[in-house]
């Protein structure tokens, strides 16, 4: 016979499935439910805590529990979570709601004014003040008069991909993979843009210095720490390398270092500091460490490129949003922001090294993966003849979800045998299991092991 709390998980999992309960919904409190199951307090807690190992609910401090995800039925009719390798936003346990919601009030209070007028196109100057001191931390050294607002990073490159560059050029290296909406947006404006292949060895210099030598390059978008979506980060030498040719041939870098702050190594510099004065363009977005719906992220601008770049934005909006660039003033300005990226940086490293680890445990022998320090990504390279759309297709069966990569690809480019894991919104717990079935399903489509109806099963 079912226990009393086994029944009340039974009972919430049913309604997340069929979308009573949906994504984002509050649950009833502890009292509620024990009144409402004539059970104690306790039968209620123990429920909550099952389901948030599972990864149904999540819980937020002094607020409540909340759903995660909709379940989906197993085809053999069990009801299992989703083990999600996909998103790529912060850790839904982590985020910072109530602090922000905090700054939020605040801010509607300090800000009124700007609520109600059109603020300064470059961002409200306390905030643009605030993210200077911030950017220390990370080795970028700029005054105020240097740091731009935008509506988050992929504002900033579709300013950037079309906009007039002090070096005269026009064309754009990307490396290869790559954040799939800068190859978006550069596409969408018809912007040429050459790739350059970033391997398990990194890139091939001498083939950076033909591109910087002979294809008018405008600027060179990099992302040089936790690579979206291999994972990988350029030696400090290796930085150093980059702004050398770019000096030498006269090439711009956009310098996308959106998860420097989970680096676990001190002496690990942006490519900015090897440039600060006017070569390298330095992008640091909000939404991986805090919320993505901030919608905040900074660009750090040459001098001569400010005016430009102003115009440009103008185009686009008259400003981003003056609630949430206060209440990220008050949020930095408070020590707040400090606070949670210490917590973040320890979860982040801990989700990688369980990811590695269940990688060498349970993925076949000559199947080679990045091994990142930290950040939210690694990628698989499949064998042989195995396919990433694939797999992707056979993991979603078992609900487990990965991203085939192939929209981080240019056109010519193109290849269907690697699949990125995001480790930001799976929980722990998962993460060996879902690793585990990715295993097997390999082995079944390399044809070495595992039958159909054993893969069917092993979810069980």
């Amino acid at each position: 016979m079912a226990t009393k709390y086994a029944i009340i998980m039974s009972e919430i999992k049913k309604q997340v499935e069929n979308g009573t309960l949906g994504p984002g919904k509050k649950l009833p409190s502890v009292r509620e439910l024990s009144e409402r199951y004539a059970c104690s307090k306790n039968t209620i807690i123990q429920a909550y805590h099952e389901l948030e190992k599972e990864h149904v609910i999540y819980s937020v401090p002094r607020s409540g529990h909340y759903v995660v995800n909709r379940l989906r039925p197993h085809p053999d009719g069990i009801t299992s979570a989703i083990i999600d390798f996909l998103s790529a936003g912060p850790d839904h346990e982590v985020m910072p709601y109530l602090e922000f919601q905090h700054c939020i009030n605040q801010a509607i209070d300090m800000y009124k004014d700007e609520l109600f007028h059109y603020t300064d196109l470059a961002g409200i100057q306390p905030l643009r003040l605030q993210v200077s001191r911030y950017l220390q931390n990370l080795q970028v050294f700029s005054p105020p008069e240097r740091v731009f607002v935008t509506s988050g990073v992929q504002q900033a490159l579709h300013i950037l991909i079309p906009m007039p560059f002090p070096n005269g050029k026009r064309n754009i290296l990307v490396e290869q993979p790559t954040y799939f909406g800068m190859i978006e947006s550069a596409q969408l404006q018809n912007v040429t843009t050459f790739g350059i292949d970033l391997t398990m060895d990194g890139l091939d210099f001498d083939r950076l210095e033909f591109f910087f030598r002979h294809q008018e390059i405008k600027f060179f978008y990099t992302v040089p720490r936790f690579h979206n979506p291999l994972g990988h980060s350029y030696t400090n030498e290796e930085k150093k390398r980059i702004v050398r040719l770019a000096q030498k041939y006269d090439v711009y870098i956009v310098e996308d270092d959106f998860l420097g702050e989970l680096d676990p190594n001190p002496k690990s510099d942006p490519l900015f500091s090897y440039d600060p004065d006017g070569r390298v363009i330095y992008l640091k977005s909000f939404s991986k460490i805090m919320l993505p719906g901030l919608r905040v992220a900074v660009t750090v601008l040459p001098t001569i490129m400010t005016n430009t770049f102003l115009r440009y934005k103008f185009s686009t909006d008259f400003m981003t949003s003056a609630l949430s660039q206060g209440a990220l003033e008050i949020y930095i300005k408070s020590g707040m922001l400090q606070g949670h990226l210490k917590r973040i940086k320890v979860l982040y490293h801990k989700k990688m090294q369980l990811l590695l680890a269940a990688c060498e445990q349970h993925l076949p022998p000559d199947v080679v993966y990045t091994q990142p320090a930290s950040g939210f990504y690694s990628t698989i390279f499949l064998p042989g003849h195995v396919k990433a759309r694939r797999l992707a297709e056979l993991l979603q069966q078992k609900n487990i979800y990965v991203d085939d990569a192939r929209r981080m690809f240019l056109p010519e480019f193109q290849r269907d045998d690697m699949i990125r894991l995001s480790i930001s919104q799976v929980s722990e717990h998962q993460i060996e299991q879902g690793v585990k079935e990715i295993g097997r399903c390999i082995r079944f489509l390399l044809g070495k092991r595992d039958s159909p109806s054993q893969l069917s099963t092993a979810w069980l």
